[in-house]
């Protein structure tokens, strides 16, 4: 590499809960810069989910947001000619990532009437083991042990 690797930024923890996942997830569901607004409509669905459930709104996300997160990926990669999908291992900060986006862009395609209601139903759906972000992580799954053969081929 010819530049240095750039620094890590320092994610604060957000001001209800003291977490610093929620302000991952948070600024991953922010549109134009409006992050007192995702910040609203994350602890609004999060309410929702402690009333439909009564639990606790925040463990409830953090085991749906576990049950979301994939642990294995296939990347694909050429080699004589032909491109195999190589399963892999992901790192903790990329597992992270893949499952607050996944999360979040299922729950923008449900058809509740609010954002908030739409990602509080898929934190409820997730926790059940079922729903879109959920189902996107077992299919994930599923290729890497369909390509389990090529796992050889790792660089």
């Amino acid at each position: 590499m010819r530049k240095a690797k750039p620094k890590k930024r320092i994610i604060l923890p957000d001001p209800k809960y003291n977490d610093v996942m929620v302000t991952r997830f948070v600024n991953n569901l922010m549109l134009k810069g409006k992050k007192n607004l995702s910040f609203k409509i994350f602890y609004e669905a999060l309410e929702i989910v402690s009333e439909k459930t009564k639990e606790d709104g925040l463990e409830i996300w953090k085991k749906s947001l576990a049950n979301v997160t994939p642990s294995v990926e296939v990347r694909s990669r050429r080699i004589g000619g032909a491109t195999f999908q190589i399963p892999s291992e992901i790192r903790p900060e990329r597992k992270a990532s893949i499952g607050i986006k996944n999360m979040i862009s299922f729950a923008r395609k449900r058809n509740e009437k609010t954002m908030a209601q739409r990602l509080a139903g898929e934190i409820i759906s997730a926790n059940k083991e079922e729903g879109a972000a959920f189902k996107r992580k077992e299919d994930m799954h599923k290729m890497a042990e369909a390509n389990k053969a090529f796992s050889h081929f790792r660089f």
